[in-house]
């Protein structure tokens, strides 16, 4: 008779075939009876609905959302497909906010079909699904990304409602900015006859500062003999939007706008900057003091699991993973060794900064020293291949508890040099 680890064994290795195949929402009919439940009772597959599952780390709380959010677009995409086959397709609202890479989870996903009941179905974690009776998008403008079926960038802009652009003006703005010419959008607003979506996109373009597009559009439809008004959605104008003409990327000019929308916020709740430090022995022992309080906090909210006088333990050397290989709490010894690691290269670059060097320009060229010393204990170990500290992060990284669903990999390579020259061109201090 087979034991029970090694019945679970049986059981896991079923699920890895499933994840293996790119699957994240399983199906009753994708597991034996058998094996789901042995799954579901060890905490390495999780109810979702009736009939459908997602995999799990048994070693998370039952209140954790990280699972539910890390799989909630895959889930919905097999999920919707299941149901509607090829006749589904994500609101326009929707679309804009995913073609802007705005990929964090809805209170309640808003989905078309000609097949649908008007009828909201409750997700984990406060979330729904409303599928809605509703027009698909206009042949030759339906799109699909990562299983996800979304109306193309100019036929969202038409469709959507007015009220997005002030409730979403960051997405908004960062899906204008994708389009490149106003011929994008002309064909779909002539073909229908839209005169005051017409107004309404020449306004939000030129909110953007997209001043050519905006005269293109008004021009051209009033030449085909529409009267046409403009009008601008927003409910705000920015002095100056910092939007690159030719960008391409929708993340890049999300977080410009997200640095230019939050700066005088972030300004207002901090105190008024103190000026040049003047004592920076006094400055730097300050720094080395908050160490333990710091180190807790950041790798709590990552989910290892310290103490303070395991961080403690690895300041002093005591907990150096190389003398701990037989230690239970091996992992967090190794999360601990490597921030105490990072610190110490994030203090040299502090200290650079003190020194009068620009901050952007350090944070540039050292964060690649602080996520070497990050990891290097874990490579040391074994844990993680060499090569995973070369580049960026090559998955998504989840902060538990967290809607934010982090972009992509291949975006990450467009972000980070934007953030810097973002820091370099910071004027406050």
């Amino acid at each position: 008779m087979a034991k029970p680890q090694e019945k679970l064994a049986d059981s896991l290795e079923a699920l890895k075939k499933l994840t293996d195949r790119g699957l994240v929402a399983i199906r009753s009919a994708d597991l034996t009876r058998f094996h789901r439940e042995r799954l579901l009772r060890s905490g390495f597959l999780r109810e979702v609905m009736k009939g459908w599952y997602i995999p799990a780390q048994p070693d998370g709380d039952r209140g954790d959302s990280t699972a539910w959010y890390s799989a909630f677009w895959g889930f919905c995409a097999t999920y919707l497909n299941q149901r509607f086959g090829t006749q589904w397709s994500l609101s326009p609202e929707q679309s804009l906010s995913l073609h802007a890479g705005n990929r964090a989870v809805p209170h309640q996903l808003v989905v078309r079909s000609p097949k649908a009941r008007n009828r909201a179905t409750q997700l984990p974690h406060e979330t729904s699904l409303l599928d809605v009776r509703a027009a698909l998008p206009p042949e030759g403008h339906r799109e699909e990304k990562e299983g996800l079926r979304l109306f193309s960038l100019p036929a969202a802009l038409i469709a959507c409602s007015p009220g997005y652009f002030p409730q979403k003006a960051t997405d908004a703005r960062a899906a204008l900015a994708m389009v490149r010419d106003a011929s994008d959008v002309l064909a779909l607003l002539l073909a229908g006859g839209h005169s005051a979506l017409a107004g309404r996109l020449a306004g939000a373009f030129r909110n953007i500062g997209r001043t050519r597009i905006a005269d293109d559009i008004l021009k051209t439809t009033r030449a085909a003999g529409y009267n046409v008004r403009e009008n601008d959605p927003f409910s705000d104008r920015p002095a100056a939007l910092a939007l690159p003409v030719r960008e391409q990327s929708p993340y890049v000019s999300r977080v410009r706008l997200m640095w230019q929308q939050l700066q005088n916020i972030v300004m207002k709740a901090f105190p008024v900057a103190p000026g040049p430090v003047v004592d920076i022995e006094a400055y730097m022992k300050s720094v080395e003091d908050g160490y333990v309080t710091d180190a807790y906090h950041s790798l709590s909210i990552e989910g290892y699991r310290v103490s303070p006088s395991l961080l403690e333990r690895v300041r002093t050397g005591v907990g150096n993973p190389d003398h701990d290989i037989e230690d239970r709490e091996h992992r967090n010894v190794l999360a601990a060794r490597g921030y105490w690691q990072a610190y110490q290269a994030v203090r040299r670059s502090v200290r650079k900064v003190l020194d009068g060097d620009n901050p952007g320009a350090v944070v540039d060229t050292d964060h690649v020293d602080w996520y070497r010393e990050l990891f290097a204990p874990s490579v040391t170990a074994g844990i993680i291949s060499a090569t995973d500290l070369a580049g960026y992060r090559s998955d998504q990284v989840y902060i538990r508890r967290s809607k934010h669903v982090p972009p992509r990999h291949e975006a990450v390579r467009d972000l980070m040099p934007a953030f810097f020259d973002l820091l370099r061109e910071e004027k406050d201090p």
